[in-house]
């Protein structure tokens, strides 16, 4: 019986009835017991111990039907199963017993207040309130690697709960932005898009450059230079945001920050289930419709479990195309899965084995022209993609008392279609037009392709990534804590081009990029004096990096200058161009946080990051570009922590940046990358949240980035478009969750969100200095329902704004037409949600 439905029953039974809310079959944890690992999000007490009980293996029951509905926060991290249940019955305004046989009764804190029958709740009434939790006290940051509090943690985080991201409908990475003002997206489409996090954007494009921030699946790697897998978020316990360079900790591609997604993990001796399905309605677009579901089947005496999971989602399209009579074009369908075996062999061992599959099928993009009529535009070819992401993963940890080892490797392979529209306009030439400044090259390779003839540029990135990490750790506690380990990892990716009318498609020169890195690192923390912590750290990499040209391209040379001895010098040279060498960087850190009140942390933090460099495509050459890095500066405020009456974080930031790599178009109208010069970026944040009774909560943030290329690269002209790509200057968003128990048998949940994101540009350079952004997003969702079984209805983009996210479609029409990515238009959803 899953954990819900036995959740439902204590909660209406009498007061003077002791039920378990769930019964291990496995022996009961002792208290004394040494600490284990716990993912439980924030919610209501009855369903906290009930994955309490799953999660460490014990007996816990709550009597008190009006007990049993308080709110309590998250309590994540390793700890004893005696402070777990005692912080989460403080948090309720109750006690913890200790009961014979090692299992546990939480009871109010007043003997009278448990003898008395459950008061009756009229409708609409807001759940009994429970004192506020200790601030940080109950609030764990696993991406610190060492189970940091988050009062003692020296920098910004956000921690977004898997129920708030499930909560009308799953969703992909849109729905980590709908909740953070910090984090921007490229939207050029599922699976193909670029994240920056605080202003560290480098580039529009996916191209050979490793990204700026790091994505990981728990412990394990997703990638290194390849886009946003956009993995569907069903069953997930959490998502922290980490802000700010992270290089000591995760190393290279930590420009921007860490997001790390906890997966739900196998819950030995508990079968359980859980299923979602909907159907949803576009205006001026197709229907859509996603089911997923989710299993945990127990086995081999309770020492074993199995957690799968599968989705599929199809989203409408609403772009029409009346150049070629077809609506709704840009149909996206995505399916996939993962499952996850967890072997516990005794004595601290755990051994989690998992594998994930995703595809992405895009019938055409998602882009419109600015000035054509609503949500259309005139191409002459489709523009699909195709996206697949794998990965395996094998994850041991072992813990003793105050140690922790984690041992996690994964094995990747990433692979991206993709077609744009590089039709030859029609009429005179326009050297300001990419496809006119590429015809020449593709004229002397195909003969008799005249203007107008329909011509497709194709893209296809293959990414292969093994990574490996080792650490071993002890949690800050008595006021000093540390993490040493060390890391491996082979990335080689590779892309080619083609263009041509399709069946007549001529190879373009393509490149491949291959890196190895080897590092190894370690951070501490120390209480010098009381309620000041000092933190410091290091990392050494040691790259070793190696690429090379594919499917040379014979490079063009006016008449007057044709010689085909010259021509043919000029691309054995070409091919002859290898890179192969190594560097070593260092990547210090130090921070100070101070405790000026209990509930009030002052914090003074330094970090670098860095990206090493590699092999890029200019002019139908293999051209090499420099490795970069960033140097931050940050202090900050944080008042009291997620759950709490009010809860307020702020932020500033400098950071200088050198040899930024970055994108822009070369003389053939391709993008290509190279180190366009120095930068700095300031940064000014601020994050509140307020619950005014329980039941209600409101949040509210913003943030202000001010970036420039300070010191351009000589080659690079700039003028006066130096504002780095993507970020706008001001983003903003605001939230309201309203949870009210209707009848004993039914609760609500409200909730509404809206974000502002500012004005932003394209790219460097007065190429791609198109303007985007400066749009607003909303959403509305109310769920009805039990624990176990509900109903959502939910309501995107409730203004049907048009907006546009990304001022780019295809780069063969920069300059010629303008390109909008506009919002999805005003979308309802019809949700049901099940649990067993």
């Amino acid at each position: 019986m899953g954990s819900d439905r036995q959740a439902e029953v204590s909660r209406s039974a009498p007061s003077w009835m002791m039920l378990p809310a769930l019964l291990m079959a496995a022996p009961a944890v002792a208290a004394s017991a040494p600490s284990v690992s716990l993912q439980i999000p924030a919610g209501r007490l009855g369903d906290a111990v009930a994955a309490l009980a799953g999660q460490a293996g014990v007996s816990v029951s709550v009597p008190d039907a009006a007990l049993w509905a308080r709110p309590v926060p998250a309590l994540n991290g390793r700890m004893t199963v005696r402070d777990a249940v005692r912080r989460l019955a403080t948090a309720a305004g109750g006690r913890a017993v200790a009961l014979p046989g090692d299992g546990w009764r939480i009871v109010a804190a007043a003997p009278a207040a448990a003898a008395r029958p459950a008061p009756q709740r009229a409708p609409a009434a807001a759940p009994p309130p429970a004192p506020a939790p200790e601030s940080g006290s109950d609030i764990i940051v696993t991406a610190s690697k060492r189970d940091a509090r988050l009062g003692d943690y020296p920098a910004t985080v956000n921690m977004i709960d898997g129920r708030d991201l499930a909560f009308g409908g799953e969703g992909g990475t849109d729905s980590i932005l709908a909740r953070l003002a910090s984090l921007s997206s490229t939207h050029l489409g599922a699976g193909r898009n670029k994240l920056f996090i605080r202003g560290i954007a480098d580039s529009s494009f996916t191209g050979p450059t490793q990204a700026t921030v790091g994505q990981y699946f728990g412990d394990v790697r997703l990638s290194y230079n390849a886009p946003d897998p956009d993995l569907k978020l069903y069953d997930i316990a959490q998502v922290e945001v980490l802000e700010g360079p992270n290089g000591t900790l995760y190393g290279a591609g930590s420009l921007g920050g860490i997001i790390r997604v906890v997966r739900n993990a196998p819950r030995p001796g508990m079968l359980e289930g859980a299923l979602s399905a909907g159907a949803s309605l576009t205006q001026h677009g197709d229907p859509g419709a996603d089911i997923g579901g989710m299993i945990n089947l127990p086995m081999a005496d309770d020492n074993m479990a199995l957690r799968l999971v599968g989705y599929g989602v199809t989203e409408g399209g609403y772009i029409d195309n009346p150049l070629l009579d077809r609506k709704n074009v840009n149909r996206t369908d995505t399916y996939g899965g993962r499952a996850t075996l967890r072997i516990a062999p005794g004595d601290g061992w755990t051994i989690d084995i998992g594998a994930t599959y995703q595809d992405i099928h895009g019938a055409d993009s998602q882009y419109a022209d600015r000035d054509g009529p609503r949500l259309t535009r005139s191409t002459r070819v489709d523009q699909g993609f195709d996206g697949s992401y794998a990965l395996g993963d094998l994850v041991v940890t072992k813990d003793w008392d105050d140690l922790r080892l984690v041992s996690s490797t994964g094995i990747a392979r990433q692979k991206l279609g993709e077609r744009y529209d590089a039709t030859v306009p029609d009429g005179p030439a326009d050297d300001g037009t990419a496809i006119n400044r590429l015809w020449p090259l593709l004229a002397v390779r195909v003969a008799g392709v005249a203007e107008g003839v329909p011509m497709a540029f194709t893209q296809h990135n293959n990414t292969r990534f093994f990574s490996h990490e080792t650490r071993l750790s002890r949690p800050t506690r008595d006021g000093f804590g540390w993490v040493v380990g060390a890391s491996y990892l082979d990335n080689r990716a590779k892309l080619r081009r083609s263009l041509g009318p399709d069946g007549l498609a001529v190879p373009l020169t393509g490149v491949i990029n291959r890196i190895r890195e080897y590092t190894a690192y370690g951070e501490a923390s120390v209480e010098v004096l009381r309620d000041l912590t000092f933190t410091a750290g290091g990392r050494v990499t040691h790259s070793r990096l190696s690429g090379e040209g594919v499917d040379i391209a014979l490079p063009y040379l006016a008449p007057e200058n044709q010689d085909e001895g010259t021509a043919l010098q000029l691309a054995a040279a070409n091919a002859r161009l290898r890179a192969a060498r190594g560097e070593t960087n260092v990547s210090p850190s130090l921070a100070l946080s101070a405790q000026l009140m209990p509930d009030l942390v002052f914090f003074l933090r330094y970090q670098e990051g860095f990206r090493p460099g590699g092999l890029a495509i200019e002019d139908q050459f293999v051209r090499r570009f420099k490795g970069d890095q960033v140097k931050t500066w940050e202090s900050g405020f944080r008042h009291g922590g997620p759950g709490d009456a009010f809860m307020l974080a702020t932020s500033f930031s400098y950071t200088r940046w050198q040899d930024i790599q970055a994108d822009y178009i070369d003389a053939t109208g391709l993008p290509t990358t190279a180190n366009i010069g120095d930068g700095r970026i300031y940064s000014i944040a601020a994050n509140a949240g307020w619950r005014p009774f329980a039941g209600l909560g409101i949040d509210a943030a913003i943030i202000y980035n001010d970036s420039k290329v300070s010191d351009p690269a000589p080659a690079i002209t700039l003028g006066r478009l130096s504002q780095l790509p993507n970020v706008a200057e001001w983003s903003a968003r605001g939230g309201v969750d309203y949870r009210a128990i209707l009848t004993d048998d039914l609760d609500l949940r409200v909730g509404a969100n809206l974000r502002y994101v500012g004005r932003s540009r394209l790219g460097v350079g007065p190429i791609l200095g198109e303007a985007q952004g400066d749009y607003v997003d909303t959403a509305l969702s109310v769920r009805i329902g039990r624990p176990d079984l509900g109903v959502t209805l939910t309501l995107t983009n409730l203004a049907d704004a048009v907006g546009n996210r990304f001022a780019l479609g295809t780069p063969f029409l920069i300059n010629r037409i303008d390109q909008i990515t506009p919002l999805r238009p005003r979308t309802v959803r019809l949700g049901l949600d099940a649990h067993f």
